[in-house]
């Protein structure tokens, strides 16, 4: 995990919105950074900073969804908490599906902001540690040969070793050699521990697809 602030990360065509927003924000102890455009937060964006974003949804150039789009190829979830004066219900839809912790009307309750702000952090929190680990996993699974990774993929398919050998055309014994080294690669003591971790992986895999679609989706459907 890192070490470096959790922030807030305003973004906002409005002066005084960012103003008002910013000295709000910073008062209630949290690291702030704010952008008037959309281009100049992406090209300052570092997903390795932990946070929340708050983004208005309709800005000149990229709007809110777009933005959101963007943030998820680049590194782990970034929560979003969207803002806007012209908020109706199918704005509101697409912002929740995109995967929005919050959708807030202006002007912005500072109650609000900070309980949208509150629940993003933790959940930041969560889906970094969720990163750590799917990173530490890939990492391991690097370390395999090809035929321990093979042997990886028919194992938590449920496959027994005589199965497996007699896929892959060589002896149980030797299935049995590349099991037992595939197994101390990953860390693992038990089929059990192997098949968690296999489905964490695909878990985590899966949830980032269905989340980068949503944004695809109801981005183009404005």
């Amino acid at each position: 995990m890192t070490s470096i602030p959790a922030t807030v990360f305003l973004v906002d065509d409005e002066p005084s919105v960012l103003r008002a927003l910013s000295r709000l924000l910073r008062a209630a102890g949290y690291e702030v950074r704010a952008f008037a455009s959309s281009r100049e937060f992406l090209a300052d964006h570092d997903p390795a900073v932990p946070g929340c974003v708050v983004l208005d949804l309709v800005m000149p150039g990229l709007n809110g969804l777009e933005i959101h789009n963007a943030l998820m190829t680049s590194g782990p979830e970034r929560p979003t908490i969207f803002v806007s004066a012209h908020a109706d219900i199918p704005s509101t839809v697409r912002a929740i599906k995109a995967g929005a912790i919050d959708f807030l009307t202006k002007p912005v309750s500072e109650e609000e902001l900070l309980r949208a702000v509150r629940r993003a952090m933790e959940k930041d929190r969560q889906i970094r540690e969720a990163w750590d680990e799917l990173q530490a996993i890939g990492a391991r699974l690097a370390t395999l040969t090809a035929r321990e990774l093979e042997v990886f993929h028919h194992v938590v398919a449920g496959r027994l070793n005589k199965q497996i050998a007699g896929d892959l055309g060589i002896v149980e014994k030797t299935i049995k050699v590349h099991r037992g080294r595939m197994m101390e690669k990953m860390g693992v003591h038990s089929l059990l521990d192997l098949v968690r971790m296999a489905d964490r992986m695909e878990g985590q895999v899966s949830a980032q697809a269905d989340l980068h679609f949503s944004c695809n989706r109801f981005t183009t459907a404005r």
